[in-house]
């Protein structure tokens, strides 16, 4: 379940944040779901909104990878 969790870390309440998303407060409230939202349908930057994008789901990648490598050297046991 650790691994599946960790997935989700870069996924935040996008709507949340997204119901209270104003302009005054685009340098406070932003995060990568909101920045790609803004880059690409409201600005039609699809390169940027496609690079944050892939980014996103490169960190997602590491972080899955390497949570058995961590968990196996702080518990000693792992499932592999």
């Amino acid at each position: 379940m650790l691994i599946i969790r960790i997935g989700n870390i870069l996924e935040i309440g996008f709507a949340s944040i997204f119901l209270l998303y104003q302009p005054p407060a685009y340098e406070i409230s932003d995060v990568i779901s909101s920045f790609i939202y803004r880059q690409s349908l409201a600005g039609a930057q699809y390169d940027a909104a496609a690079a944050a994008g892939l980014f996103n789901a490169v960190v997602a990648f590491v972080l899955v990878t390497t949570a058995p490598t961590v968990r196996k050297r702080v518990s000693r046991a792992s499932l592999w």
